[in-house]
């Protein structure tokens, strides 16, 4: 009885979490494009698969996922060795971004849309590279006990000095890297990670010294990805001619929902979560020397990963992405400009509410800040950041504005809320634009933007298709950040009516 009720709620609050995206396709198909869906059925059906997806992943993240990284966060804190603490957190951030599915997406449309001169797989090597080194230094700041916004702000600085000297084709792709790298599996383990370590060390607090791994493996593939095309752009390199391949590709039909095309997504799901379970075993058995506790409980917790994952994915190609990615480019092929803008807002808004990552961090801000941080609260702001930064994003590519512009006073605004927020918000803003862009969020978000800047006359997909998702990454910080100083205002405001109907009753 008791799991079944476990079951109901989690299948409820599901569903409550994929309403606004059903609200936000009606409202839209009924009112502006005024046409049914194709495959309305197989639609329903997908979103009924994606709750069901959804229910499963967080149980599992609850009795696996996060056990497991707290735990070995605390076995090396007590074993005393930062090598291998380090070592553990770069395996970690490599292991899973070079398997990220967000990336290759993303790193494959590079590629064509570049003739070749961007490499895939080179581009993938290149920010597993820098999330894999993010990780460590994130790790490092927690052992030493640096306060973040030093290393955020270096960073952003960094950021914003290479704009000028790159590229004007790898500006957009480098901002959108720093969205991308984050999974739905990672951001738990790395949060857990980090709050285990942070609950370890003498002095440190779970709060404020905990989150902000995340905003790091945001940050520096900006940086790297910015470093590779400086020199792809300045070594006389001969692109691939891509274009028989792309051709035979599009020839290629597969019913994705054949028994074999099932199967093959299962596959797909356990092979990007065996890297991350290869490091923690590894780590877990040959470093720490160490039997996992119960190991039967966290075994299920991971097999409700990968299933929840499955299920999620299988739904998300059933009944969102197809008719996600065909709004997108019907209404950039329309006159006008405000329904692009209202989809972007809405559509980013949405997403981000049903995005497993945001949800997972969420549940942790809530269970370490004992409440203080509602994570219903922290969600909507971060969908509020999201939704606003997709519709500014979209009005960029619109007008044909740089990039970077838009950028740097996003940074601007993020270093003067960093001074201005109470502490305990900082980490978790710099956190949340790091898990916005993940398994729901990024395919919409890239289509959007590679539909707008291929329908507009003068814009170049390459050039301006790109960097939707750094919009939808940067604003969230601004958002959280904003949230955190108007509760402090409100705190600050209440205390003082207190005290002073205190004096008044003396």
């Amino acid at each position: 009885m008791k799991t079944l009720k476990l079951i109901a709620t989690l299948l409820g609050n599901s569903f409550k979490d994929l309403l606004p995206i059903i609200l936000v396709i009606a409202f839209f198909q009924i009112f502006i494009l005024q046409q049914v869906p194709e495959n309305l059925g197989s639609i329903v059906l997908g979103l009924i698969i994606v709750a069901v997806g959804l229910a499963v992943f967080i149980q599992g993240l609850e009795i696996g996922i996060f056990p497991i990284g707290e735990n070995l966060a605390h076995e090396f804190a007590a074993k005393g060795s930062v090598f291998w603490l380090l070592t553990f957190a770069f395996a970690i951030g490599f292991s899973t971004t070079i398997a990220e599915p967000a990336l290759i997406a993303i790193a494959g449309k590079a590629q064509v849309i570049s003739d070749g001169r961007i490499d895939a797989d080179l581009l993938r090597l290149t920010v597993a590279l820098s999330v894999g080194l993010a990780i460590s230094l994130g790790s490092w700041r927690i052992i030493t006990g640096h306060p973040i916004h030093l290393y955020i702000i270096t960073g952003y600085v960094i950021v914003v000095v290479f704009t000028f000297f790159v590229p004007v084709e790898i500006v957009g792709l480098a901002y959108d890297s720093g969205g991308v790298t984050t999974s739905t599996v990672t951001v738990p383990l790395v949060a857990a990670l980090g709050v285990g370590l942070a609950s370890s060390i003498r002095g440190r607090n779970p709060v404020i010294d905990g989150f902000g791994l995340i905003a790091f493996a945001s940050l520096t593939p900006m940086i790297f990805v910015q470093a590779y095309g400086l020199i792809v752009y300045n070594v006389d390199m001969h692109p691939l001619n891509l274009a028989t391949e792309v051709k035979v590709a599009s020839e290629v039909i597969v019913d994705k929902f054949s028994a074999w095309n099932l199967f093959y997504e299962l596959i797909s799901v356990i092979k990007d979560v065996l890297p991350i379970l290869g490091v923690i075993f590894f780590f877990q058995y040959l470093i720490i020397k160490k039997k996992v506790s119960n190991l039967p409980k966290i075994s299920t917790g991971i097999v409700f990963v990968i299933l929840g994952l499955y299920f999620f994915i299988i739904g998300l190609e059933m009944g969102l992405f197809p008719i996600g990615e065909t709004m997108a480019l019907q209404l950039t092929a329309q006159d006008n400009l405000f329904y692009i803008y209202l989809f972007g807002f809405l559509i980013g808004f949405s997403t981000t509410m049903a995005e497993p990552a945001l949800l997972a961090i969420a549940m942790k801000v809530e269970e370490i800040s004992n409440k203080r941080i509602r994570q219903m609260v922290l969600r909507i702001s971060v969908a509020f950041g999201v939704a606003i930064g997709i519709s500014l994003g979209s009005y960029r590519i619109v007008h044909g504005d740089p990039i970077h512009y838009y950028i740097i006073v996003g940074y601007i605004i993020v270093i003067i809320l960093t001074f201005l927020a109470p502490k305990y918000i900082v980490p978790i803003a710099y956190d949340s634009g790091g898990v916005t862009t993940s398994t729901v969020t990024v395919p919409l978000v890239a289509a959007l933007g590679l539909g707008l800047a291929t329908q507009i006359e003068g814009r170049s997909p390459l050039i301006d298709g790109f960097g939707l998702i750094a919009f939808a990454s940067l604003f969230p910080m601004i958002t959280v950040m904003g949230y955190g100083v108007i509760s402090q205002y409100l705190e600050n405001r209440d205390k003082k009516l207190k005290l002073k109907e205190e004096g008044e009753e003396r």
